[in-house]
């Protein structure tokens, strides 16, 4: 109970980020918790940026052993038999698809022209070069030529699996619980990855990969979910950060897993191995006590909120604030309804929050991945490109962490949006003569949509309420796994016009910035509990200052005065 300047006396009604301050919101605990998420999250580049590598296409050519039937070329080297046997590109190579019908000796002599001689489709199959990679799909089930396209079909089969899994984990999570969920996740993701590494069927692969995706996607979501709802208003976007920094990890252990592994079942194999790690580690994971408190577990919520008091040595909390404020946030976040996808949309303000983060999500998921999947124009080999691209995120996530609580949440999601289309539009008019300075716009605009990455994770877990956080998650990551999957399908339009893909995903990701202005700030502001949070906010009767010096919270039956968040530090 506490007094207010009339002299009545009204009920206190507690926050979970009052509970939290008890035991201390950023402490051992939640680097513990950090820590054991890293794993799993390091997993995650890994596999979602996996087809770069195991669905890579080496230079090839025709097969021309049955060209050789009578032993007429036995004498000649491999460049004179490939000169008389298979046409010449432009730049001197012999053609991919194509092949002359017979031997062409005539072209031996170097005033022959081979311009009008009469070709064939390749007859026999192809022969490939393994100077770099031992096997890929492409050399495996032939994925090349008129089969070409087969090989981005992969990765957006696998991406359209990550959008299943996240409507069906979203609501899942906030059914029966972060902790229970992310268990599943890894012995999903665990057995259908290994799986796919022994199949002798693209079809079959291709499923495999599907409930790969599906069964990863709520590692993805989880991890991100729980860090969050362990710590306090003022260390969420260091957390963030933090736990973000994982994937840069994972992405640039990618580079160097495929560098050393060039068969690409055993890279498979290799990027999944380190789940059976986290799933050790998952029993030390606490449960989110948010979601056990939205949905009555008082009884669990006191034993992971008196954990957390013990690991970061401040004192148990007292039976006094179990029976009363555990009880009372119980009652206010949870009167025994079922939320579900649809809760997203039926009132006025959710409808509209929806909106707007799906465009977000869809426009920093398609931006990202439109960079990331084209790393051919550095001059460099892949390897080392794909390394520099994951390398730059880095110090991109650390320089959003400076801004997010200078500047916003707001205008660090729609400033990295609006910066990484600039950056594509300026490569657009440099001509290709000028690689080196298109390489430094490039690495850049690949920094600038990480950092856009990391900020609408954060941001997106603080603009849903706790009591459909999940859901709200699940459904944003749909939306922005469906831009992943449009992502290697636009990526195919270069065939048409070598700039329509750099045009759409420059139009996406400026115009996906825009509406990112028209979102809530949520800087130092308390996590919303329900969705009355979101579609009636609390209005602030008294001063910052009178409040400040009560240093209590107060609430009546129709208005409540909170005391303002102090700055992050």
């Amino acid at each position: 109970m506490v007094i207010c300047s009339t002299g009545v006396s009204k009920p206190v009604k507690m926050k979970f980020d009052n509970i939290l301050e008890e035991v201390n919101g950023f402490g051992p605990f939640q680097i513990v918790i950090l820590i054991l998420l890293w794993t799993p999250r390091i997993v995650l580049p890994c596999h979602f940026l996996l087809n770069i590598f195991i669905a890579a296409v080496p230079p090839h050519h025709c097969d021309i052993s049955t060209l050789d039937d009578h032993g007429l070329l036995e004498n000649l080297t491999r460049e004179q038999r490939l000169t008389i046997s298979i046409p010449e590109k432009e730049d001197g190579g012999p053609k991919s698809c194509e092949m002359f019908a017979e031997p062409q000796f005539q072209l031996l002599d170097n005033n022959s022209d081979s311009a009008y001689l009469p070709t064939v489709y390749c007859q026999n199959g192809w022969v490939y070069d393994n100077s770099t990679f031992t096997s890929t799909l492409a050399t495996e089930w032939d994925l090349v030529c008129d089969r070409k396209s087969l090989t981005k079909t992969m990765g957006t089969i696998f991406f359209f699996g990550v959008m299943m899994g996240a409507i069906a984990f979203g609501y899942l999570c906030d059914k029966y619980g972060r902790k229970n969920t992310l268990l599943a996740s890894y012995l999903m993701a665990i057995v259908f990855g290994f799986s796919s590494a022994f199949v002798n069927s693209y079809i079959l692969f291709a499923v495999l990969r599907f409930l790969t995706g599906f069964g990863l996607t709520g590692i993805s979501i989880n991890s991100a979910v729980l860090t969050i709802e362990w710590v306090d208003t003022g260390h969420r976007s260091l957390i963030g950060v933090m736990g973000s920094l994982a994937w840069s990890v994972g992405n640039m252990l990618l580079a160097g897993f495929a560098f050393l592994v060039t068969d690409w079942r055993s890279l498979i194999m290799t990027v999944t191995a380190p789940l059976g790690f986290a799933v050790l580690t998952w029993w030390w994971i606490p449960e989110s006590a948010r979601w056990l408190l939205a949905n009555g577990k008082v009884e669990r919520a006191q034993f992971y909120l008196d954990k957390c008091a013990t690991f970061n040595k401040r004192p148990k909390l007292s039976s006094k604030i179990k029976l009363e404020t555990l009880s009372s946030v119980e009652t206010q976040e949870n009167q025994d309804k079922s939320y579900t996808y649809f809760d997203l949309f039926k009132t006025p303000k959710m409808r509209v929050l929806s909106l707007k983060t799906g465009i977000v999500w869809f426009g920093v998921a398609l931006t990202y991945y439109g960079i990331s999947l084209n790393i051919s124009g550095f001059g460099l080999n892949m390897y080392l490109t794909h390394f520099i691209y994951a390398a730059i995120e880095v110090p991109a996530k650390l320089m959003i962490y400076c801004f997010l609580n200078i500047i916003g949440r707001r205008k660090c999601q729609a400033g990295t949006l609006l910066l990484t289309g600039i950056c594509i539009a300026i490569n657009i008019f440099l001509p290709q003569s000028l690689w080196h300075l298109r390489s430094v716009v490039a690495i850049l605009g690949k920094g600038l949509s990480e950092a856009s990455f990391t900020t609408v994770f954060l941001y997106t877990t603080e603009l849903y309420p706790t009591v459909i956080r999940q859901n709200g998650m699940g459904y944003t990551s749909f939306i922005s796994r469906l831009g992943v999957s449009i992502a290697p399908l636009i990526l195919l339009l270069e065939d048409v016009w070598i700039l329509l893909p750099q045009i759409i995903i420059c139009s996406i990701a400026i115009t996906s910035g825009l509406v990112a202005l028209l979102l809530k700030e949520t800087t130092n502001a308390r996590l919303p509990e329900t969705i009355e949070d979101i579609e009636k906010p609390r209005k602030k009767e008294a001063s910052p200052h009178t409040v400040e010096a009560s240093g209590v919270v107060l609430e009546s039956k129709n208005t409540t005065t909170e005391t303002e968040e102090p700055k992050a530090k």
